[in-house]
């Protein structure tokens, strides 16, 4: 998860789910958002998900949160 500039709140949470592409996207999210919303406070709750089939990474490995944020801000996704 991270935050993405939103309009209203300031910040909003993007859950960025890793995987095969699910057949039905929008019911894979509403699974995803079922599942958060019975573990996770309210305001932890992601506004968005988004389904991806790798994370960009470094030469070392590590996830590249800038870049991934910087993608789904501009995409708009």
């Amino acid at each position: 998860m991270l935050g993405t500039p939103d309009p209203r709140w300031g910040e909003a949470l993007v859950a960025v789910l890793v995987g095969d592409p699910p057949s039905d996207p929008t019911a894979a999210a509403r699974v995803a958002e079922q599942h958060c919303r019975e573990h996770l406070a309210d305001y932890k709750v992601p506004r968005r998900f988004v389904f991806r089939a790798a994370l960009p990474k470094s030469p070392t490995g590590k996830i590249l949160r800038r870049a991934l944020r910087e993608e789904l801000t501009r995409t708009n996704i």
